[in-house]
């Protein structure tokens, strides 16, 4: 209890709960944010710009000055490096009853040898004979850090009170200090050295205990509950893949391996393809599908659009002809949608591809294995889980086209398996990028036309849908506009975003895929799935407004085909994150470069848990440390829990499932 530990009373306990620290634990691991480091000067050998520390004896009584009614003056004389100086800071006059003459002092501020005097921005009531770290704490109105330290210092009093986490032998591995030591060094610094070793320790212990938990909730998982062995064979997979009329890339075909070795495991399936845009994911999924339909199994595909789903939909029927595949969406009239219900409960439909309809409760399959979920993060748990649960032993197949960094993923995505596609398939060329003013409208304009006159389409994204009087972005009806004039009106063009009509969205869509249409002016509607392979133009007005994911999103829309593709940024600002684009077309390096600009904070739109606001550590600059930490985690799991349980009911269990099966 925190009021047990001397100097806390009930003030300082409420102040305290104002900064989160509600127990023994918490006040410990309440870690500085920084540190002064005051080491001692010459002031002889200072120059008026820099912020010096000095020590001296005081040699005048103390005077106070009003300025204002609450601005005032404090100054004196002070002897240092041999001579005597004037003093002079402001807003200290409380202090003058401890300065007296012959009083030992520190002081940090600049000194301005014309006029003999230094401006003095901090004292410290002791003199200072070496350097000095002082931690710096985030602090609340009322609650001074001499309070709080005088706290942490009665608290570690009783070892007791800190508890370790790191088993010992990983600890004597890499000689890592204990966790009471490192926390007392952390807020009571010894040495330069002995404080770094300090931080090494509880940023490995942070993320050694939220790695250990993920593993841990990856285990639970796949151990307790019931499984299928779904026996696929070599031939079987190359059936598959042969069927196919284009080569599959290496990372294509070390996705399906790692999908083949789940649906053989004594588990479920809980696997994450993370691909970059165009990279083939898609495929992936439904060569998944095929070896779970050869197994005997439905599949259901899950996608965040109506547009997405239909797809899919029409790729997967243009691929495996034979298969009863079955499109499930909101707009699905509803006598067609009671049939497609009907038919998937009696296991007359083998694939299910569709968007939130096939969530809903009606909705029963004869004997689901396998769920494929496109875009993953755009769905909430509870939906991703009551899809899951419509069927026994149900593996799980993720796909997510934003790219993050591996160390990001590890703990964002830490309960899952991942595979990465990084590969793009072959033909494909570079998309060429280049960034614009919105002065330069006339070449913006000519380099659309140049596609256009070669019967290629282009989009154009832009930041709003109506205009704004708060801002000067430019809305699509200003930019529709623009592009009428400067075409001369020859080429025809369709508006599409968010507030339209569902049917209006899709017929101006499906205009466009048509070639109907030579130019969309759209929202970031079509951030997502949207695939029309004689796009060769991508145009992103405002470029500055959107995240380097929706505008790496964007720029694949284009570049589906062996065409030679084009992505125009237009912005009046020059930016870090535009030249990233500019310089690459590798989603996984841009997610590495936006991580670099960004830290740990909202990376590509996806926000950090709770969990990962840590206290000491930062996975964007420890994330060597934190990937030590998977690995030990995951030895100590395996060793000490994992093999335990395995011995005395997991393998019980799988005799039994085997038998029954048989």
């Amino acid at each position: 209890m925190l009021e047990e530990i001397k100097g806390i009373g009930p003030k300082t306990l409420e102040l305290l709960g104002k900064i989160s620290i509600e127990t023994i634990d918490d006040l410990v691991r309440y870690y500085p944010y920084r540190y002064n480091i005051y080491s001692p000067s010459n002031i002889l050998d200072a120059t008026d710009e820099d912020t010096i520390v000095i020590s001296g004896i005081i040699t005048s009584i103390p005077k106070v000055s009003y300025i204002k009614r609450n601005f005032n003056r404090l100054s004196f004389s002070l002897e240092t490096s041999n001579i005597n100086i004037n003093v002079v800071i402001f807003n200290r006059a409380f202090l003058s009853k401890q300065l007296f003459i012959g009083k030992n002092v520190t002081l940090i501020g600049k000194y301005n040898k014309l006029k003999n005097t230094f401006n003095c921005s901090d004292i410290k009531l002791y003199g200072l004979t070496k350097t000095e770290v002082e931690p710096v704490y985030h602090m609340v109105n009322g609650l001074k850090t001499s309070t709080l330290t005088k706290a942490i210092l009665n608290a570690l009093s009783n070892k007791d009170n800190v508890s370790e986490i790191v088993p010992e032998y990983i600890q004597d591995r890499y000689e890592l200090m204990s966790t009471y030591d490192a926390i007392k060094e952390i807020h009571f610094p010894t040495s330069g050295e002995k404080l770094k070793n300090a931080k090494v320790k509880l940023k490995y212990e942070e993320l050694f205990e939220f790695m250990f938990k993920i593993n841990l909730m990856k285990f639970k998982n796949q151990l307790f509950g019931d499984f299928v062995i779904k026996e696929i064979t070599d031939e079987m997979v190359n059936e598959v893949i042969s069927s196919i009329p284009f080569e599959l890339t290496s990372d294509q075909r070390s996705a399906i391996d790692d999908i083949v070795s789940d649906f053989r495991n004594l588990r479920k399936m809980n696997r994450l393809v993370l691909g970059d845009v165009g990279s083939g994911k898609t495929i992936v999924s439904f060569i998944a599908i095929m070896l779970n339909l050869k197994c005997g199994y439905q599949s259901a595909i899950l996608a965040p659009t109506e547009v997405l789903a239909v797809q899919h939909y029409e790729n997967f029927i243009s691929l495996f002809k034979d298969v009863r595949v079955e499109l499930l969406v909101g707009s699905t009239k509803k006598k067609d949608k009671e049939d497609i219900i009907n038919r998937l409960k009696n296991n007359e439909v083998d694939v299910i591809i569709g968007t939130h309809a096939i969530l809903e409760d009606n909705v029963e399959f004869a004997n689901i294995g396998l769920v494929v979920t496109d875009e993953q993060h755009r769905f909430g748990v509870n939906q991703r889980k009551a899809l899951q649960n419509k069927g026994k032993c149900v593996d799980v197949l993720y796909m997510s086209a934003t790219p993050i960094p591996r160390t990001y993923a590890l703990t964002i995505y830490g309960d899952m398996d991942i595979s990465m596609i990084k590969q793009k398939p072959s033909g494909r060329k570079e998309i060429i990028t280049k960034q614009y003013s919105l002065s330069s409208i006339k070449q913006i304009t000519d380099e659309i036309e140049a596609e256009l006159n070669l019967n290629h389409q282009a989009y154009v994204v832009a930041p709003l849908i109506e205009e704004n009087e708060e801002t000067d972005l430019n809305d699509i009806s200003k930019i529709a506009d623009m592009l009428k004039q400067n075409f001369k009106y020859k080429h025809s063009l369709g508006i599409m975003h968010g507030k339209m009509k569902k049917q209006d969205k899709e017929d101006i869509m499906n205009k466009f895929k048509n070639g109907e249409l030579e130019v969309l002016i759209s929202t970031t509607v079509i951030e997502v799935g949207v695939d029309v392979k004689n796009a060769t133009m991508m145009v992103i007005f405002n470029a500055e407004r959107f995240g380097l994911a929706t505008l790496h999103q964007l720029r694949g829309r284009v570049g589906r085909n062996s065409l030679q593709s084009k992505c125009l940024l237009i912005s009046d600002k020059e930016t870090e994150r535009l030249k990233v684009l500019e310089e690459s077309n590798d989603g996984f390096y841009i997610s590495e470069k936006d991580f670099e600009i960004r830290g740990t904070g909202d990376l590509f739109g996806i926000r950090q848990s709770g969990d990962m606001a840590f206290k000491i550590a930062d996975i964007r600059r420890d994330y060597r440390i934190l990937l030590q930490c998977q690995k030990d985690s995951q030895e100590f799991l395996n060793d000490n829990i994992e093999n335990n349980f395995r011995n005395y009911s997991y393998y019980h269990h799988i005799q039994q499932q085997l038998l029954n099966n048989s």
